[in-house]
């Protein structure tokens, strides 16, 4: 919330009936100041005006406070109550955002109201601007700051969240578990899926051309020809495969809905299946491991999960039912190209966490990560920044992300030309948001300017981990969702104990 009065003139060269009064903040600080032109008892009606109102305010909240104790003193979630939580979540989080006090811990927790159906609510911090610190308790007794990166996603920064012997825990833990390749070489299975899909050419060619202008541009086959089989297609790639198959007889890079009807797909498998393969070509290469952070887990991993609920302020059973730790490693040359942590939910999408318990059968799953915090587990000699190539962009356009073959999601090659890239420190957290507010306290639209890579490693090693809060954008399957882990926690049959959500991830290779 912006700052009331802001620019507004003080009241110590003004009078009555010369303009509207400014807010009483800056009307103080004018009498403070000792030039009042104006008569002592214009100063001692304002006087008695400010002590009236502050003691109605006061009177206000303790009418307040006192109500939702006596209406919600069962509740022993200790949420907010629906007349609190009803009003902007931005006045909970400008209380929040104060610099010279520490942020209150949250802890809503879902539930369902008798009279209202479903009712639950998401708190959302405020970024105020670029550059904004604000301190935040994490743990008793110790204050942390966090920085504002960007708006556009609203990103933050937080130095010293965990400790160097924290990293070095996570690390050594991760490498006990052994860790796999995050994305595995494509396989033929892709192949066979295209050349049983059923769809003309003239519809494949619709579907790309993306601006409808009966053109199909470079720039266009590459928005698509990364979903799939993984490999990342570069300009010269695409031109590469022109020639191979004939695709393109004039070779000005365009083709035409005549040119593509009359190519053969096949060619373009065949070629993609002879052509060598290595893991820098495609479009992750990395190394991970999921580590349990539930019940009964390591110390350090139970205090990291307890921080993170402190950190993003939502409800405890949202982040206890989210995905675990995930621990990744980038040797010398890995990378990650740019990606949304999170995929949009249509009709015909369900999120993978949710589809667990309503066995709702759609023809596509995605992650649905609300939030995703992202810690350095060390400093890295060469490369590895985190980029977000488009942060408060003032507009977002897909085609314009490639321009001139310079593709600002390549991290191999362009993350020099992102808007913002963030080094990685040892210790240091980095916490954005992958959607929108609905403007109702609950999940909105993703927000595409979340987009995010890892740079090239030019030297050394890189670790880092992840730690993402599910939410379904569709509040009922969420609310489902909760009521349901909440039965199986209660549930001590050992069959059940084995279904959990930390191990339902233990053979999941790529993630979005």
């Amino acid at each position: 919330m912006e700052a009331a009065g802001t620019g507004a003139p003080g009241i110590g060269g003004s009078c009555p009936g010369e303009e509207p009064p400014p807010p009483i903040r800056d009307r103080l600080a004018g009498i403070q100041k000792g030039n009042s032109v104006c008569s002592r008892s214009y100063f001692v009606v304002v006087m008695v005006f400010v002590h009236v109102y502050i003691l109605n305010v006061i009177a206000l909240l303790l009418y307040v406070y006192y109500s939702n104790g006596s209406q919600n003193g069962a509740d022993t979630a200790g949420g907010p109550s629906p007349a609190a939580t009803s009003s902007s979540s931005s006045s909970s989080s400008s209380a929040a955002s104060s610099s010279s006090t520490p942020a209150p811990e949250h802890r809503a927790h879902l539930r369902h109201e008798g009279d209202g159906g479903p009712y639950s609510y998401l708190p959302r911090l405020e970024g105020i601007k670029v550059g904004y610190k604000q301190r935040i308790e994490l743990v008793s007794n110790k204050m942390h700051e966090m920085k504002t990166l960007s708006l556009k996603p609203l990103l933050f920064e937080i130095p010293n969240f965990l400790t160097e012997q924290e990293c070095k825990l996570l690390i050594h833990l991760s490498q006990l578990k052994g860790l796999q390749a995050s994305q595995i070489l494509p396989v033929d299975g892709y192949k066979e899926a295209m050349e049983n899909l059923e769809i003309s050419k003239a519809d494949i060619f619709n579907l790309l051309d993306h601006n409808q202008d009966g053109q199909l541009q470079i720039k266009e086959v590459l928005t698509h020809s990364r979903l799939g089989n993984g490999r990342w297609m570069t300009p010269e790639n695409i031109r590469e495969m022109y020639t191979a198959v004939k695709a393109d007889p004039d070779g000005n890079g365009v083709l035409s809905l005549e040119e593509f009807k009359k190519l053969n797909l096949r060619d373009f498998h065949k070629y993609l299946g002879n052509r060598e393969i290595t893991m820098n070509d495609l479009v992750r290469n990395s190394q991970h491991t999921w580590l349990y952070q539930g019940e009964g887990a390591h110390q350090v991993l139970r205090s990291i999960r307890q921080r993170v609920i402190r950190l993003t302020r939502l409800p405890l059973d949202v982040v206890e039912n989210s995905e675990p730790l995930q621990v990744v490693r980038y040797d010398t040359g890995g990378h990650y190209h740019a990606h949304m942590d999170s995929g949009p939910v249509f009709p015909e999408t369900a999120c993978a966490h949710t589809k667990l318990t309503t066995n709702e059968t759609a023809a596509f799953e995605t992650s649905c990560r609300y939030v995703t915090v992202l810690f350095y587990l060390n400093n890295v000699t060469g490369g590895g920044e985190t980029t977000f190539p488009i942060a408060d962009n003032r507009t977002y356009e897909e085609m314009s992300l490639i321009q001139n073959d310079i593709d600002l999601r390549d991290t191999r090659k362009h993350c020099d030309k992102g808007n913002l890239r963030i080094k990685p420190r040892q210790g240091t957290a980095v916490f954005w948001y992958n959607y929108l507010s609905d403007g109702k306290g609950w999940v909105g639209d993703v927000d595409e300017f979340a987009l995010h890579g890892g740079c090239l490693v030019t030297e050394g090693i890189k670790w880092i981990a992840n730690n993402w809060i599910n939410v379904d954008p569709n509040k009922a399957r969420q609310l489902w969702f909760q009521q349901e882990m909440a039965r199986y926690a209660k549930d001590d049959h050992e069959s059940q104990k084995e279904w959990t959500v930390d191990k339902s991830y233990k053979d999941i290779h790529v993630d979005l």
